[in-house]
């Protein structure tokens, strides 16, 4: 078997990455680049991605597999089943501290090829037999990957450069003491 034979690393980097966020407490999340392949619950969609919470107490049923992640979670309430193909995985990290990996968008129908060594092994790369139009060598080239730290939305406040203190919480009130009311 050779090296474009061989199944997708995605997958499995999902689930290391998966297992490792559980293994240390932390919520892993993944992002999602969202088309008429992707079940997800439209309302919740925006720019055409969606960000999924895919912790053991966001989910049941969770299936990590090699085509698909599939799993049931509830919105504003109600339960949705879930099915996310891995090639729309465009990230997954950790909720608190942002680490993780970002993956390239896999397009249907773009080959993504790589050019071999030089058969003298002076690691250059050779020449293609054939001449490619501009044009063509654009669509066979791969997808551009970037390596990219995720930082969650709420560490905004930490870059900023005052020093003003969180408000005080309120006090409670002397003399009461606290009860629980049971609504039924």
């Amino acid at each position: 078997m050779n090296a474009l034979d061989a199944t997708s690393t995605r997958p499995y980097l999902i689930r290391a990455l998966y297992e490792w966020c559980t293994d240390n407490g932390l919520t892993p999340y993944v992002a999602v680049a969202v088309d008429e392949t992707v079940q997800v619950p439209r309302e919740y969609v925006k720019n055409n991605e969606i960000v999924l919470n895919i912790s053991f107490d966001a989910t049941s049923s969770l299936k990590l597999g090699n085509d698909f992640i599939e799993f049931k979670a509830r919105f504003a309430g109600s339960a949705r089943e879930i099915m996310v193909p891995i090639s729309r995985v465009i990230a997954i990290y950790a909720r608190e501290n942002g680490q993780g990996m970002a993956f390239p968008l896999v397009t249907p129908g773009v080959p993504y090829s790589q050019p071999e060594a030089d058969a003298d092994g002076s690691g250059e790369l050779d020449e293609p037999a054939s001449a490619l139009s501009a044009e063509d060598e654009k669509l066979s080239a791969g997808p551009e990957i970037k390596i990219v730290q995720l930082v969650p939305a709420n560490n905004a406040a930490s870059d900023r450069d005052d020093d003003t203190d969180p408000p005080e919480p309120p006090k409670p009130q002397q003399g009461k003491r606290p009860s629980l009311k049971r609504v039924k």
